[in-house]
């Protein structure tokens, strides 16, 4: 069994954080013609579609839109500390809209007194009128565009430091149902599509609000008689956009999840590279690939259906009403009840109108599907951790005295609720005791670590350090007083320092080396082509299996808890290094107490005590010579690995 990680600090995980989050980014397309002067405004984003988390597939397509774009509303905590950007942004915004409306009254006059009358001094004002309109539009949209787009990143990125914090705070037990490229696609396409809605999606909402209410009143104003018409369009147009405006929500949901099927899957047949083509598995993951991918593309096509077919029924109804308009109109001016000039202007107006709603038709697409998003995200934030510290906590020495005792725990891992992991488990061992746990594979040695590290809460039972229950005390001041060794080791994607120093972060130079020298890791570190500056690879994978674990060994010494905890530390070295870990290691055990996973009976046969569990019970205990003369299991076990008269004499 493998310990399972224990949580990065936030400096190591951004930094592997880094290189997926800045792969993540969106792009822009042009505004679409039918949008007439809107366009000029600020063009319809088409954002890319990201990987996202994985869901059942059965859960996606019945998962209903009862969020809508209610869940925005979410994002104000955010938003809440740039008010002041906001409000500029949205005085710029009014400030555009309020002179493309201003351009159908210069349009109105000039057909009316200008070129009706055969003005050609009102055709220089006119000029340089627009001149200054183009002026103000320009610097208005400058900065709408510069402080929507401010304010987007700046979102963003308060929405991914505290994902990831609360992620920082999630108990293992979350990570046993939940995929780490689920949080990761959470993190950056989640985000990444929130940013797009609040530093574009959000204002070409608005803008186009602006527009529509501007325009029907200056539509008012010029006839109130077309306006009717008008406003008898404008309820057909929202009808599809409500409509299917839900269906495309729902099909980006599901869209996304497909999505990240297809990253989690890249992610896993990535990672374990070695073990593909080892065994010959590239085929069938090409195979397999290739479905998921098939099943992402099914998926878009039918996303993308839905709101093609919503922007075509838009536009019909939009466009064929502008034609009606336009055919009443005409009629209107050659009867004299309207001039050539209202009716330009009106046209201008409705052109507005028209395309103003028919953007709200896009966004409104973008708008669901950033819902989708923060609905997902949200979803994570509200995970509450299971492993809390007390409202009132108890403290700990700055040296713990290191006593451990286990009363009658019974624990199930919440994975596997039917199976107890411990059953009726109770243990003490004294402060400075080395006690070996051994047993065969599941027996539950690990789950005895994964407790005393406060990963998990026995289901029933007490579990207490220097006689305090671990409940009443603050996680990370227990875990401040141990040092773990994994069977498996954990090396960042960093140099030598960083690695060690995980141990302790204000450790010295001096005190790094000191500790790799204790690890007999020191002469294959300086041996690295820039010694302990040498970068060591994704996981490690420029050292053997045997200097990982020197190198985590190191880290344990570093740090210098008063409780350590070795799962079978010096499993991956060679005869050699292991004779001069072990030897680093006696006086690293000395004046501490020490909890050994022993797989290899061998290395723990000088152990104040051996503790033999199997089935989540401990069977027996003792020292080696007594388990030895007892029989049972232990014997079992110890006659499977060496001579057992050999090793006892040696013993001896």
């Amino acid at each position: 069994m493998v310990i399972a990680k224990p949580a990065l600090d936030r400096k190591g995980r951004e930094h592997q954080l880094a290189g997926s989050i800045a792969g993540h980014s969106f792009d822009r397309c042009e505004g679409l013609s039918w949008r007439g002067l809107s366009g000029l405004l600020n063009p319809v984003p088409k954002m890319a579609m990201q990987p996202r988390s994985s869901r059942n597939s059965d859960e996606t397509e019945n998962q209903s839109p009862k969020g809508s774009l209610r869940e925005l509303r979410r994002l104000g905590g955010f938003l809440r500390p740039y008010r002041l950007a906001i409000v500029g942004a949205f005085l710029a915004l009014t400030i555009a809209a309020g002179t493309v409306l201003v351009i159908g009254q210069g349009l109105r006059r000039l057909v009316d007194d200008g070129f009706a009358a055969g003005n050609t001094g009102l055709l220089d004002d006119a000029l340089v009128a627009l001149l200054v309109v183009v002026v103000v539009l320009a610097g208005a949209t400058y900065s709408r565009f510069f402080l929507v787009s401010w304010i987007g990143e700046r979102v963003m990125a308060d929405l991914r430091k505290a994902v990831f914090d609360h992620t920082l705070r999630l108990d293992p037990a979350f990570y046993e149902t939940m995929r780490i490229g689920e949080v990761m696609s959470r993190l950056t396409a989640d985000t990444t599509l929130i940013q797009a809605v609040v530093g574009t999606s959000a204002s070409m909402a608005l803008r186009n609000v602006l527009l529509v209410s501007g325009g029907l009143v200056m539509l008012g104003i010029t006839s109130p008689r077309l306006t009717l018409l008008v406003l008898v369009v404008v309820p057909l147009v929202l009808v599809p956009i409500l409509v299917f405006g839900r269906q495309v929500r729902r099909l980006s949901r599901e869209s996304l999840d497909r999505l990240a099927d297809v990253s989690a899957y890249v992610d896993e047949s990535i990672s374990n590279i070695r073990t593909v083509q080892a065994f010959g598995h590239e085929g069938l993951d090409r195979a397999r690939f290739s479905e998921r991918v098939e099943d992402t593309f099914a998926t878009s096509v039918r996303r993308i259906r839905a709101r093609a077919l919503l922007t075509a029924i838009v536009i019909l109804l939009v466009f064929g009403a502008i034609g009606i308009i336009l055919w009443i109109g005409g009629r209107d001016v050659i009867s004299g009840r309207l001039s050539a000039g209202d009716l330009s202007a009106f046209v201008f107006y409705s052109v507005i109108v028209a395309s103003s709603v028919g953007a709200i038709s896009e966004v409104i697409g973008e708008l669901q599907r950033a819902a989708g998003a923060t609905e997902r995200l949200f979803e994570l934030m509200d995970v509450a951790p299971a492993i809390v510290a007390p409202a009132s906590p108890k403290s700990l020495p700055d040296r713990a005295r290191a006593q451990v005792a286990f009363d009658a725990v019974t624990f199930r891992y919440p994975s596997r609720p039917e199976d107890p992991a411990l059953s009726d488990f109770s243990l003490e061992v004294a402060p400075g005791e080395t006690v070996a746990l051994v047993g065969p594979s599941g027996a539950g040695k690990t789950t005895v670590f994964q407790l005393l590290l406060r990963f998990y809460d026995p289901n029933s039972g007490r579990l207490s350090f220097d006689g305090i229950d671990l409940r009443d005390l603050v996680p990370e001041e227990l875990r401040r007083h141990v040092g773990l060794v994994p069977q498996e080791p954990v090396i960042f994607s960093a140099d030598a320092w960083e690695n060690i120093r995980y141990g302790r972060t204000d450790a010295s130079d001096d005190e790094v080396r000191a500790a790799a020298d204790a690890a007999s890791a020191l002469e294959f570190i300086e041996a690295l082509p820039d010694g302990f500056d040498t970068f060591l690879g994704e996981k490690g994978v420029r050292l053997s299996g045997g200097q990982r674990q020197r190198m985590a060994i190191a880290r344990a010494i570093l740090r210098d808890p008063e409780l350590l905890l070795l799962d079978e530390a010096t499993s991956a070295l060679d005869a050699e290094s292991e004779r001069a870990v072990q030897s680093a290691m006696t006086g690293l055990m000395q004046n501490r107490t020490t909890l050994v996973i022993a797989h290899r009976l061998a290395t723990v046969i000088a152990a104040d005590r051996i503790v033999v569990i199997d089935e989540g019970r401990i069977v027996a205990e003792g020292t080696h010579q007594e388990l030895i003369g007892q029989g049972g299991l232990y014997a079992r076990l110890a006659e499977l690995q060496f001579d057992l008269e050999g090793v006892s004499a040696a013993a001896q």
